[in-house]
């Protein structure tokens, strides 16, 4: 059996700009792709805190330590510069795999700084 997993996650990023007439995708900080894995080109999947809008394109590198999240091209009409992202990698694994999966999970301040990495999120108290 296979299973679709999250790979990776930039959680609470902070659009920086939007750009309607550039061909369409997310112009991520190139340090945060490092952190999270995910590869110049590669789908992901964002997630709009602020108005709820969900939708897929693929990631292309912004200037390195730069804090940039662009959303581009038709996408752009989905977030605004100021609103919270998450952003999201998956990944197919089969059962083997599965026994040493661990997502990749970064976390920022405002400026879109790297301030924690983890593999699991906390269990909340009920």
């Amino acid at each position: 059996m296979q299973r679709t997993m999250l790979k990776s996650k930039l959680h609470r990023v902070r659009c920086t700009h939007s750009e309607l007439d550039y061909e369409g995708s997310c112009a991520i900080d190139e340090l945060l792709l490092e952190a999270a894995d995910i590869k110049e080109y590669q789908q992901i999947d964002i997630y709009n805190i602020n108005n709820g809008e969900r939708f897929t394109t693929y990631a292309i590198r912004a200037q390195r330590g730069s804090g940039i999240i662009s959303v581009n091209g038709a996408a752009a009409r989905k977030a605004n510069p100021g609103h919270l992202l998450i952003i999201a990698s998956y990944a197919v694994y089969n059962e083997v795999e599965l026994s040493t999966f661990k997502p990749q999970l970064v976390y920022v301040d405002s400026n879109n700084r790297i301030v924690d990495q983890r593999h699991d999120i906390p269990v909340q108290a009920a």
